[in-house]
């Protein structure tokens, strides 16, 4: 608040020159991609999330926060970065297609949306069947009409269900293959004992809008048991794994002890 009131009193040809500078320095930015597994509650491997870290020249050790850096990329900008993406998905074909497991990548909606006039990029991912798209939660959701005329994506997944805006209204706004419970409302939930017994009454009412939840930020074994004695399909967080390179992809364990 006290930032725009500041810039309220400077000249604009200054505030022009800032925000030219900061849109400068997320251009700046580079990528690193990661993936982190997803396993079902039976211990079988489902997916895995494609993940992107972000530096900058000027302190490459030091990583970025991804939502910034995307909120700060126009939509033509956030449709480069989903090509790149998928032309790394692309090397590893052999891997999906041959394992039956899927990769997940994020998406806003309006890069969403964009991708109904993208031809070259619809039919990138014609070609990898096996790859699906998250909505995040805190953009805009597109019409469900509009996503129908998209065969190609396939059924859409939802990012972070109980942080941010993302609420039952989401639930009923598209159709969902798989919807991702946020750790923030799974740790909020599992704290009492009434809790608990809520945790287990959401999730058998959200598996009534898609084929089951996956339970993100899973860290103990303990949370795990739970998420496995609960209406949960599948989880993923720091108790599988921390986000790892693509070269270690082929030595994921298929199946958990």
């Amino acid at each position: 608040m006290m930032m725009n009131k500041i810039s309220h009193r400077l000249p604009s040809s200054i505030v022009m020159q800032q925000r030219q500078e900061q849109r400068h320095y997320w251009l700046s930015c580079q990528r690193i991609y990661t993936f982190q597994p997803i396993y079902q509650v039976t211990g079988r491997l489902m997916a895995i999330e494609l993940l992107t870290a972000v530096t900058h020249p000027s302190a490459p050790g030091q990583r970025l926060s991804p939502e910034r850096y995307f909120a700060a990329l126009e939509t033509s900008q956030r449709l480069h970065v989903i090509r790149e993406q998928l032309e790394l998905l692309s090397r590893w074909t052999h891997f999906f297609a041959d394992s039956d497991i899927v990769a997940s990548v994020n998406i806003d909606g309006p890069t969403l949306l964009a991708l109904q006039h993208h031809a070259p990029l619809r039919a990138l991912i014609a070609r990898l069947p096996w790859v699906r798209f998250e909505l995040v939660e805190h953009q805009v959701l597109p019409q469900e009409e509009m996503v129908a005329q998209m065969p190609e994506l396939g059924a859409l997944w939802l990012d972070d269900f109980g942080a941010g805006m993302a609420n039952f209204s989401a639930l009923t706004e598209l159709s969902y293959d798989y919807i991702k419970l946020a750790r923030e409302l799974f740790v909020l939930l599992r704290n009492s004992e009434e809790g608990r017994n809520l945790f287990t009454m959401l999730l058998a009412l959200i598996n009534r809008y898609c084929k089951g939840v996956i339970v993100e930020g899973i860290e103990t074994a303990e949370e795990w048991e739970q998420v496995r004695n609960s209406p949960a399909f599948a989880a993923q967080g720091y108790f599988f794994a921390r986000p790892q390179p693509f070269n270690q992809l082929e030595t994921l364990p298929f199946q958990l002890p």
